[in-house]
């Protein structure tokens, strides 16, 4: 039996040597070359079962490479490996045709799990290409490297032949909106409009208007006959924002439109078909907004098609540097005084809580390069800004009583959080939540003290090492993840 054949291109003699180790010991044969055009040629000669390369390579990207491997072999299975790790890059490799996208550094469990759905997958039916994703400007404001970013991103690259109906929630800040408008720019309702509507913003006895339109006379100021914004998306996309403040009876005629595809205007008798996919986000926990009877639990499961979260910025702190520069720079082309960062004033950015998230950064960036006239930002200043900023309880609370054992801390906090849901017996996960806050710190420590040897602080913390990577990828933790 001839065993399946992987060829790997990657300009890294040490990724090459690494899996060739690791897919030889898993029972496949494999080339490597640090060439696009070897990889060609080999392809051209049909050669190979599954082709893994990288981005950048000597002579050609690996993502020009795609269309025209796809072109005369369409059959052939391709992993993209990239040290870039944007959107962008999901996204074109998605859209040209790969099996699956992999950032870089990447965890080699990972990579043989990918390879061995490949080959068992069954055969791909041929897709219409894209080049409009290629089109598309790189200063898309979804940044990060964070693991829990790239993850985003390959689901967002996922979903771009897909209309399904997405729900995003995370917290204020975090950018909830911008991955809506990624899925909208990148899917295939993207030359529709985008239509945003705030649920929180509106006065409950418009809602209904606002949404589904108005016919003249439909009400007391009703002159003339309004549409609303699901005729306003027809073709496009219709973001729901905050979708946990909607009221009842406007969540019954949202059910409605979904169970059926059709609406009508109010004070209309004529259906209108809705011709719009929608994408909800929410910064509440709707799960427990069922069990309080504030939110339709059948609404949230046809909302609920594909769940996004979004982490909050302390959860990936690696992601804080690139987005202050990157915010630094937006505010240099408004207009404003360039501004770099030193060390220490980085550090004391990814030592801050975020409460705010992303656009509490924002805001302090803009700030920074508004009102102060030195072009090196220091740590000084970093910390006088963030120390005029509002302490959070907790924090205000451990400041009146000093140090805290961690028992007390964690005392504090539970009370905090069920003094916060007094009107229930609390949520059913509270042992799991407090034991995540706990666990999240200690091994993020544990980890810095390792340098993300993962070997190392599994032994550290008594832990199986598949435990540690289970408990890194449950609890979201932002590591640098080796290959070895």
């Amino acid at each position: 039996m001839t065993l399946p054949t992987v060829l790997i291109a990657d300009d890294d003699r040490s990724i090459r040597t690494v899996l060739t180790q690791a897919l030889g010991r898993s029972g496949y044969q494999v080339r490597t070359t640090g060439s696009a055009a070897t990889l060609w040629r080999w392809v051209e000669d049909g050669e190979g079962d599954l082709v893994i390369t990288d981005v950048v390579m000597p002579g050609e990207s690996g993502l020009d490479l795609i269309p025209r491997i796809k072109r005369i072999r369409p059959e052939l299975r391709i992993v993209v490996m990239s040290a870039q790790s944007t959107l962008m890059t999901a996204v074109q490799a998605t859209q040209r045709g790969a099996f699956e996208y992999l950032p870089k550094p990447f965890d080699l469990g990972e990579l043989l799990a990918i390879v061995n759905r490949a080959f068992a997958a069954p055969p791909e039916l041929p897709q219409p290409g894209s080049a409009d994703a290629a089109s598309h400007d790189e200063g898309l404001p979804l940044i990060g490297r964070s693991p829990a970013m790239q993850e985003i991103y390959r689901m967002i690259a996922r979903l771009t032949t897909a209309d399904l109906t997405v729900m995003i929630s995370g917290e204020s800040g975090t950018g909830k909106e911008l991955i809506a408008r990624a899925l909208h720019d990148y899917g295939r309702r993207r030359s529709g409009p985008f239509v945003a509507i705030n649920m929180a913003a509106i006065p409950r006895e418009l809602i209904e208007s606002e949404l589904f339109g108005h016919e003249r006379g439909a009400f007391t100021g009703a002159t003339t006959r309004n549409p609303g914004r699901f005729e306003q998306a027809s073709g496009g996309t219709l973001f729901l924002d905050e979708i946990g403040d909607m009221p009842a009876e406007a969540q019954t005629r949202l059910l409605r439109v979904l169970q059926e595809g059709e609406f009508t205007t109010v004070g209309g008798r004529q259906p209108i078909r809705a011709n719009v996919r929608i994408i909800a986000a929410t910064h509440r926990d709707l799960r427990q907004a069922i069990r309080q009877g504030t939110f339709r639990e059948d609404l949230f499961y046809r909302l609920n098609v594909v769940p996004i979260r979004v982490p909050p910025l302390r959860e990936r702190s690696d992601d804080i540097p690139p987005l202050a520069r990157h915010f630094l720079e937006r505010a240099r082309a408004d207009g404003l005084a360039a501004k770099t960062l030193d060390a220490e004033a980085v550090g004391k950015l990814c030592a801050y809580r975020w409460p705010g998230n992303v656009r509490e950064l924002e805001n302090l960036m803009r700030r920074l390069a508004a009102l102060y006239p030195q072009e090196l930002i220091t740590g000084e200043v970093i910390e006088a800004e963030l120390s005029e900023a509002e302490p959070s309880p907790a924090v205000a609370a451990q400041a009146q009583t000093g140090a805290e054992t961690l028992s007390r801390a964690v005392e504090r906090h539970i009370r905090q959080f069920l003094e916060a849901h007094d009107d229930t017996f609390g949520p059913t996960d509270i042992y799991d939540r407090v034991i995540a806050e706990v666990e999240r710190p200690l091994i993020q420590l544990t980890l810095a003290a390792t340098r993300g040897n993962q070997i190392k602080a599994a032994a550290m913390l008594g832990l199986n090492r598949n435990t540690l990577r289970k408990k890194i990828r449950d609890l979201e933790i932002p590591v640098v993840r080796g290959i070895a």
